[in-house]
């Protein structure tokens, strides 16, 4: 685990290796245990590392047996031993333990295909100095961020944009296509980042860059048939054996290792999982807000500590009522894009608690998407069912639904919120629903809040169902969240805020193989009977108990709406007064009103379009001021006075 950097001229000239010091330093928290880099003429890579296999041998930039190839790589090959030794048969030598050491020899032997071959999560940067090519590449499923520009004849990448703003020349400028996108969804998609000239590779893809020019290609993709004549019973045997084999390859670690346990079925079946593949307890970790009746609403706790006693695991909690005020400037420094999901506060804080104790962390991530655990998933499940009805009831129901409070933070406020957001979208097209379940604010709002930009200028979502073709509605939904809320979001802050304290966090239920798995199976058992996760729980009943299996699900977020209501109150007007806004230019200081107005009436829930709007302001004070985040926030503090 680390970050990596490098840059590459076009024209043939010398790279500048005095420029690897400025890309490493402001990304040491990545890779606070060694650095390291390597010039070649026109092609200058390097790394920051933390040391997690080999911890004395894997210095890193690696290199062949003739010194033909060096490499920097980001992440973990969970399948290096067998690669290794199928390489050593083959005749290549190795000179370290490093897992990374096997893309070098997998690159010989198989060429640009060597990718294939690897399961893991990783970014890296590979250059054949008798080629005179370098080959820039990200993991299947986009567990790693990848940043890269071009400009003239040099071309720069590094795991994190702050890097490529130390190079000379480059300035913070934000990208407005890409912040009309993030006013819709609350992120910014890959290609795009939120600063204009700055490219995220995207997922499952490499970039080879020789002969003075760059092509970026895929490596992989999701199946796209689902596989017929399979037993319901073969399918939930294949979760538990895939969950298992995934869970025990993620393990391997020369440090400790531990888990992240919300008591929900991701987290907690990866936790089972850890217990019967280790003969020590199994190190758990588990976060909590404690205060008003909305905090209580978020408390996981007891339902952690439920899975922790069944499994005899070593368990730790915390209840924390977070000074966001003092984390937002350093939290949204090291997210380098602004993002509207408040998991990134909650995923910091529980990592900074397990990072006292491990260095590497398991993560139940990924089994929503996998296995149909979102609403959304349910949207042609239900919309059917309301197509039924007599008309004279949709229209009752649609009435009712437009007079519903828009609220989240209690148990019969989020049901009225859920509520109201279906019967809004009961009949629209699949492509409408389901965007109609993921954005934070509509188009057309966004179109309004930036009255300059064409929102339809560039759309995310609509590219990402150009670009799939599964033949189930459900495995369909599961392949456009592969391109983009996944990777974009979710993993995103997954990696950027374990990584701000040095913390390696693994996502085993995102193993390629057994999403691929996920990918061939149809709805009709992966959502049985309109269940969501049907057939994992199902597949896990004899791991975890029913009470587990059967709970509410709980979003990894914050209770920011109802501090938006109280004590944030003051500092959302401050933030985003019409004067601020006005000095900004981007944003029309009369619709923010309205939303924060109709926010706090109830009359619509925009708790994630305030969010969105706020954190980009703060970024912006940051970036793009270029202020340090301590004094951003000594700033917002004031506006609490």
């Amino acid at each position: 685990m680390c970050g990596i950097y490098g840059i590459i001229h076009l024209d043939g000239t010398a790279a500048d290796p005095a420029l690897m010091e400025r890309m490493g330093n402001i990304t040491r928290h990545r890779g606070p245990d060694d650095h390291g880099w390597h010039a070649d003429g026109n092609c200058v890579i390097g790394m920051r590392r933390l040391s997690i296999i080999d911890l004395a041998g894997g210095h890193q930039p690696l290199t062949n047996e003739d010194e033909s190839l060096w490499l920097v790589c980001n992440g973990e090959i969970y399948n290096f031993r067998e690669l290794r030794e199928e390489l050593i048969t083959a005749g290549h030598r190795f000179r370290t333990g490093s897992d990374c050491e096997v893309l070098l020899h997998a690159y010989e032997a198989w060429g640009d295909e060597f990718p294939l071959r690897l399961n893991g999560m990783y970014n890296f940067a590979l250059w054949d100095a008798k080629r005179r090519r370098l080959l820039i590449g990200r993991d299947r499923i986009g567990v790693k961020p990848l940043y890269w520009r071009q400009d003239g004849q040099r071309l720069a990448f590094a795991t994190e944009a702050k890097a490529l703003l130390e190079l000379p020349g480059v300035t913070a400028e934000v990208d407005r296509v890409a912040l009309a996108s993030y006013l819709n969804l609350g992120y910014v998609s890959a290609p795009r980042s939120m600063f204009a000239g700055i490219s995220k590779l995207p997922v499952a893809s490499m970039m080879r860059i020789e002969d003075g020019t760059a092509h970026i290609g895929r490596y992989w993709s999701l199946p796209e048939k689902v596989e017929t004549g399979v037993s319901e019973n073969e399918w939930l045997e294949r979760i538990a054996t895939g969950i298992e084999r995934s869970v025990r390859m993620q393990m391997v670690s020369d440090v400790p290792i531990g888990a992240f346990l919300s008591g929900g079925i991701d987290s907690s079946a990866v936790v089972a999982c850890m217990a019967t593949a280790t003969s020590q307890p199994v190190k758990t970790y588990a976060i909590g807000f404690g205060g008003s009746a909305a905090d209580n609403f978020y408390n996981e706790l007891p339902y952690a500590k439920r899975v922790a006693e069944l499994f005899g695991s070593e368990h730790h909690e915390i209840v924390v009522k977070p000074d966001v005020v003092a984390l937002l400037p350093r939290l949204l420094w090291h997210m380098d894009e602004p993002i509207a999901d408040t998991a990134f506060i909650t995923t910091y804080l529980v990592s900074e608690f397990a990072r006292k104790d491990v260095t590497v962390i398991l993560s139940g991530v990924g089994g929503d998407e996998l296995f149909g655990g979102y609403r959304r998933y349910l949207g042609n499940h239900y919309a059917e069912r309301f197509s039924r009805l007599p008309r004279l009831l949709q229209g009752a129901a649609k009435q009712i639904g437009r007079i519903l409070p828009a609220d989240r933070h209690s148990k019969w406020l989020n049901i009225a919120r859920l509520a109201k957001g279906f019967l809004a979208t009961a009949e629209l097209s699949f492509e409408d629903r389901y965007r109609a379940y993921l954005q934070i604010m509509d188009r057309s709002l966004a179109s309004q809040l930036m009255p300059g930009i064409q929102s339809s200028s560039w759309d995310p979502l609509l590219d990402a169902f150009a670009g799939s073709h599964q033949d189930d509605p459900c495995n369909h939904m599961l392949a456009v969240d592969m391109a983009s809320q996944l990777p974009d979001d979710l993993l995103m802050l997954t990696d950027k805020m374990s990584m701000t304290v040095s913390l390696e966090c693994r996502v085993p239920l995102l193993d390629h193989e057994l999403l691929e798995m996920a990918a061939t199976m149809p709805e009709s058992v992966k959502i049985k009977g309109g269940v969501l996760k049907a057939a994992m729980k199902k597949a896990l009943a004899g791991h975890l108990p029913p009470d587990i299996l059967h709970r509410k699900k709980r979003g990894f977020g914050t209770p920011m709406g109802a501090w938006l209501k109280g004590e944030l109150g003051r500092v959302l007007d401050r933030i985003l007064s019409p004067e601020s806004i006005g000095r900004r230019g981007l944003f029309d200081p009369l619709v923010v009103s309205r939303l924060i107005a109709d926010h706090r009436a109830n009359r619509q829930d925009y708790t994630d379009a305030l969010i969105a709007l706020i954190n980009f302001e703060v970024w912006a004070r940051i970036y793009l001021d270029h202020r340090s985040h301590d004094d951003v926030t000594v700033e917002l503090q004031g506006m609490l006075a």
